[in-house]
């Protein structure tokens, strides 16, 4: 039986060798190919609305998640059907239906219900236009994690012992307290790796927002490319900016895991 590597002596990183040795060959040549530096200077303007809208996106999913968690596990039993409700249906529908549904469907739903309010209180109304495709994209997005998320906080929550909640009970601590101090420092080391997984996945799919015409990298890759036709040489810089974002931030991943282990052992 061939042995597993030790948490201890984790296996040397080759992988990563081989990811920078890769990148530093392409830097080599995008420094030296003008071509490859056109298209860089075109599409690192993307990579702000890409941060930007997986920042925004992944933090109020995030927030949504965990409010759907909670309520999974209370004990009144209409908020836990309408969370399991909630979950199941979003997580039926692909990432790009709900983009799709909430710009063109649930976006002018929203603007209509705010001129009718507007016009009985005397307020001017707004146009569809004026709520924004980065803003629809940024709540499909919040809408399509939150129901994903949601399960991963359920699921920290279920992994502390009940036995330290009761203590924690009979010990005094209300409900913020048993939360604060008890379930979220050992919840955590449960749900961080799959959450960690969720954040790396909605840099990746934050590229359907371009579908919209928001300018994230691979919106200002599609313009670029059918302006030069070179395609070749602008998707290898679509594929190595969003390479770099995920790499990177799995990097970063890892190392706080590392230090929450430690901390909470």
């Amino acid at each position: 039986m061939t042995p597993r590597p030790s948490e201890d002596k984790p296996d040397f990183p080759w992988w990563l060798v081989a990811i920078i040795a890769f990148t530093a060959f392409f830097v080599f040549q995008v420094v030296g190919n003008p071509l490859y530096e056109q298209v860089a200077g075109k599409l690192f303007k993307g990579v702000k609305i890409t941060v930007f809208v997986t920042l925004i996106g992944f933090l109020l999913a995030s927030i949504f998640g965990l409010m759907l968690a909670v309520a999974s596990l209370s004990k009144y039993q209409i908020l836990r059907q309408l969370s399991r409700f909630y979950v199941e249906v979003i997580r039926g529908l692909p990432i790009l239906v709900i983009l799709l549904y909430v710009s063109f469907v649930v976006a002018p739903g929203i603007v209509q219900g705010w001129n009718f309010l507007a016009e009985s209180i005397g307020i001017d109304p707004i146009r569809t236009r004026d709520f924004t495709f980065l803003w629809r994209a940024i709540i499909a997005l919040t809408i399509g994690y939150s129901a994903f998320i949601s399960e991963v906080f359920r699921a920290g929550i279920l992994s502390v012992e009940e036995g330290q909640i009761e203590a924690a009970e009979a010990l005094g601590l209300n409900g913020w307290q048993r939360f604060r101090h008890i379930i979220f420092p050992q919840a955590i080391r449960t749900i961080m790796p799959p959450l960690g997984n969720d954040f790396i996945a909605m840099i990746k799919d934050s590229s359907l927002v371009s579908v919209l015409g928001v300018l994230d990298i691979t919106q200002l890759g599609k313009v670029t490319a059918a302006g030069n036709f070179r395609y070749f040489e602008t998707y290898n810089v679509v594929a190595m900016l969003y390479l770099t974002l995920t790499v990177t931030l799995s990097l970063l991943l890892r190392k706080l895991e590392a230090k929450m282990r430690g901390k909470y052992p």
